[in-house]
């Protein structure tokens, strides 16, 4: 972050310093997490469902912060921020569902304007914004990629995507930066338009418009109107990026007067993808077209659902100033940066493969994340999907996982180890039971576990995906980790092993089950 005194912070925020002088000096960054705060910093105190952060305002100053961002008084030097306004404490939010007195409200709406008051002294600074219902990490994770190598870029980890991580990371940027690409999400109409008020955006990336969270927006059309809320948010002199595969994000060209820039993993467009094809680990090659420029590109990462978000990411590259060549060597040369996302590893000592797509699933990427799993199995191979369910899917949620298991017996998964005995899980099991797939349900991510290395085989493929309340990463570290049974169960003919060793066991069309994971969790947007 750019220097400010607390004095600056108070201003910019619309509040007042407390026991300070307003002259103390932020020289390093701002933290919300006070195990993390430094030399420098400003503490930002949150209060949450079981922890408030205004309890660790002395400690974060005894480890070196210069102020506190409060709610109320802290006993040290702070800037105490006035109540929000009142839209964004009734919103649907996580940080907010806790929030009895409106000081989680206000302190995140500060947060919010502290960011964009730094940003609004950055003139060299260039935003992207990437926001779609599936691939905003990977795609967000590649446009970095590719505006690093132009100047100082700052993306958020992960999937810091919400009104937290949001301002949290445009706060990084300083005077030297460059680039910031900012992965938008929304859980309700206004989301996106709230965060591009905090980061305005010169250009936008909409990737697509499928089902996820639809449970909360109540149709892919409510959906379409608030991704198409980034679009609106950009200037006459920015560029929309739009998928032109995707009818929904098509359509918003005519809701922005930005200059639009359509790509496509189908046909010509504006920035496409041609002769398509895949490697033996689902890596995908194509060649890249940006009006009289094509290049061949090998992709490192995996699935063949990458090849949209990549050549989503080189038309916003393109669009901020970088040249063409150096966008295909960047798209070569990119790894995934974000964990538990299409993250593949192969098991050294029986070359098992490993797919940790654990981070997040809706029914797009799960069919995704299946055929992947799918491409990369030799033939002599088995195919094992370790899943479990899929958050926000609204009251078509148990046919929406049971259409999940029809698709993986049509593609040829060999077996399925389903987490869970909520409705959602449980639906998979009847579905793929009725389908013929041999199917294991589980009580949680240790039997899940265990039964992965009961079946697994050399030279295997395994996916593990899920919403990423369920933790389903734990399943795809122990596989990695290791070694499989010598009393190896058939995919076949689960049925006829040890069903002491094997507590979950197809039988026939149906499986027996013990299970007893809680269908209530909270799950991620």
């Amino acid at each position: 972050m750019i220097a400010l005194t607390l004095a600056q912070v108070a201003q910019a925020v619309g509040g007042r310093v407390d026991h300070g002088t307003g002259d103390e000096l932020i020289t390093g960054g701002v933290e919300f997490d006070s195990r993390k705060v430094g030399h420098g910093d400003l503490f930002v105190a949150i209060p949450g469902a079981r922890v408030d952060g205004h309890d660790f305002a002395q400690r974060a100053c005894d480890q070196g912060a210069v102020g506190v961002l409060a709610a109320r008084p802290v006993g040290v030097p702070a800037v105490i921020v006035p109540p929000a306004p009142d839209e964004l404490g009734s919103g649907n939010s996580y940080a907010t569902e806790h929030d009895s007195d409106g000081s989680v409200a206000a302190v995140i709406f500060a947060l919010g304007r502290l960011a964009r008051a730094v940003l609004d002294r950055l003139d060299a600074l260039t935003v992207i914004g990437v926001t779609g219902s599936a691939g905003k990490t990977s795609t967000k994770d590649i446009v970095a990629t590719l505006c690093s190598q132009q100047g100082p870029t700052i993306a958020p980890p992960g999937s810091f995507n919400n009104e937290i991580g949001h301002p949290y990371t445009a706060l990084q940027c300083d005077e030297e930066t460059e680039f910031l690409v900012a992965e938008m999400s929304a859980r309700g109409i206004g989301h996106v338009a709230h965060l591009a008020t905090i980061a305005p955006p010169q250009i936008g990336v909409v990737l697509n418009v499928g089902t996820a969270h639809v449970g909360e927006f109540g149709s892919q059309e409510n959906i379409a109107v608030a991704k198409g809320e980034l679009v609106e948010a950009l200037p006459a002199s920015g560029v929309a990026v739009l998928n032109a595969d995707d009818p929904f994000v098509a359509a918003m060209a005519s809701r922005t007067r930005a200059r639009v820039c359509r790509f496509s993993a189908r046909g010509p467009a504006d920035v496409w993808a041609s002769d398509i094809s895949v490697d033996a680990l689902s890596r995908p090659r194509f060649v890249l077209h940006a009006g009289e420029h094509e290049a061949e590109v090998q992709l490192q990462i995996f699935g063949l659902h990458q090849v949209s978000n990549a050549v989503a990411a080189a038309a916003a590259a393109l669009a901020a100033g970088v040249e063409f060549s150096d966008a295909a060597t960047r798209l070569c040369e990119h790894r995934s940066a974000s964990a538990h996302r299409m993250d593949v590893r192969t098991r050294e000592h029986d070359q098992v493969v490993v797919i940790d797509d654990s981070y997040n699933a809706n029914p797009e990427s799960m069919r995704a994340g299946l055929r992947s799993l799918v491409a990369m199995k030799k033939p002599e191979a088995h195919a094992i999907a370790v899943l479990g369910p899929m958050s926000e899917l609204g009251e078509n949620a148990a046919e929406d996982h049971a259409e999940i298991a029809r698709f993986a017996h049509e593609i040829g998964v060999s077996s399925l180890i389903v987490v869970g005995d909520n409705p959602n899980s449980l639906a998979v099991v009847e579905a793929a039971s009725q389908c013929g797939v041999p199917t294991f349900s589980v009580s949680d991510t240790t039997e899940a576990a265990r039964i992965a290395q009961q079946i697994i085989e050399a030279g295997d493929v395994v996916l593990v995906k899920a919403s990423n309340a369920f933790r389903l990463w734990t399943v795809a570290e122990a596989v990695l980790a290791g070694n499989p049974s010598e009393e190896r169960k058939s995919h076949a003919d689960g049925a006829e092993g040890d069903s002491q060793s094997l507590s979950c066991a197809c039988v026939g069309e149906k499986t027996v089950t013990n299970s007893s994971l809680s269908g209530n969790r909270k799950q991620d947007a």
